[in-house]
């Protein structure tokens, strides 16, 4: 591994350079960011992924859809379409994405949610097609500086945190760390007990400025609800599991499983992996070899999102697939909320 990080580090010195030389043009004004007349909420990363931005962005939803015609607006990574796209009923992962089919889904017209590669395009096309929308949710923007954001959200793993990594391709940041000045709110994601952390050791490493707070929050584990669209269960204890995954970290999940069941197999994909009808006999036929012990396929939302399509359907339906729940959990949530709200209603 060392050998690997001295042959690349002259390209992730390289990629830092442009990514500075990038974000310096927008700092000193020679390339411009769009400012829209209405609340922009950014919620971001440094790194690849991995970090929980998602459930991170659902949670903002849930604090704000209630009094605030909202939008997501997502890049849509993986789908196979193009251009501007509002979800709706019919949409699947491959038009829009896996995340953003995830949000449309679980909160249904509560939200409105739409992709488009061009932010500022899509923050446009919204503003034409539904003028009554009052706030904007940005999904994996940080790096986006077309846009001006209001409010900038950064996420950072507790278990990797960006201070603690490098530029791609040697880890897995995506600029130089200093990029985390650009944030309003740096939280510190997938934490175990709050009271076993030493938070402000971890603060100090942050170093934030006199006008960033960091928060830190943890993994919740919800429902476990059938890809078939059966009735939820509150958790699974005692099955054994042949768990699937597509997404950047998948240990958090599999140690959670662990605890009160056995896991037969763990299909580990890469993150947003695209399923073929292969893998998915693949994974049935190994289910028939454990078939007398009751088994049970557990894969994540964000995978569901993808297995959600006619071409797989006639056969997954035949096998108990399920997909376990998540959100978060937000330490001092009382004051983040405070924040998040005073910025939107001020803006509004």
């Amino acid at each position: 591994m060392k050998i690997l990080r001295f042959i690349l580090f002259p390209f992730a010195i390289i990629y830092g350079g442009i990514t500075a030389l990038r974000n310096g043009f927008y700092r000193f004004g020679i390339f411009k960011s769009s400012k829209f007349n209405l609340p922009i909420i950014n919620i971001g990363n440094l790194s690849t992924g991995g970090t929980g931005k998602t459930p991170h962005t659902e949670y903002l939803i849930r604090l704000l859809k209630e009094k605030h015609q909202l939008f997501t607006l997502s890049r849509g990574f993986g789908r196979k379409e193009r251009g501007f796209i509002i979800a709706d009923e019919n949409s699947t992962a491959t038009q829009i994405g896996d995340e953003p089919l995830q949000y449309s889904k679980k909160f249904g017209t509560e939200i409105g949610v739409a992709v488009e590669a061009n932010r500022v395009m899509g923050v446009m096309e919204i503003c034409r097609s539904h003028p009554e929308t009052d706030l904007i949710l940005l999904d994996d923007a940080f790096q986006h500086r077309a846009i001006h954001a209001g409010l900038s959200i950064l996420i950072t793993d507790y278990s990797n945190p960006f201070y603690k990594d490098f530029m791609l391709p040697v880890g897995n940041l995506r600029e130089l760390r200093r990029g985390k000045n650009r944030a309003d709110l740096i939280v510190v994601s997938k934490c175990p007990n709050f009271d076993e952390i030493e938070k402000e050791k971890i603060i100090a490493r942050i170093h934030p400025n006199k006008n960033q707070t960091v928060f830190f929050s943890k993994i919740k584990y919800g429902g476990i609800f059938a890809l078939s669209g059966a009735a939820e269960m509150d958790q699974i204890i005692d099955q054994k599991i042949i768990l699937v995954t597509g997404i950047a970290k998948a240990n958090p999940l599999l140690n959670h499983l662990k605890e009160s069941n056995s896991i037969l197999h763990h299909f580990n994909f890469n993150d947003h992996y695209n399923f073929k009808q292969a893998d998915i006999t693949e994974i049935h036929n190994l289910f028939d070899k454990f078939a007398g012990e009751n088994p049970v396929i557990v894969t994540t939302e964000k995978d569901a999102m993808r297995l959600l399509t006619k071409a797989f359907a006639s056969s997954t339906q035949k096998y108990p697939w399920f997909y376990q729940s998540i959100e978060i959990e937000m330490d001092n949530a009382s004051r983040f909320n405070e924040i998040v709200k005073q910025y939107v209603e001020k803006n509004s």
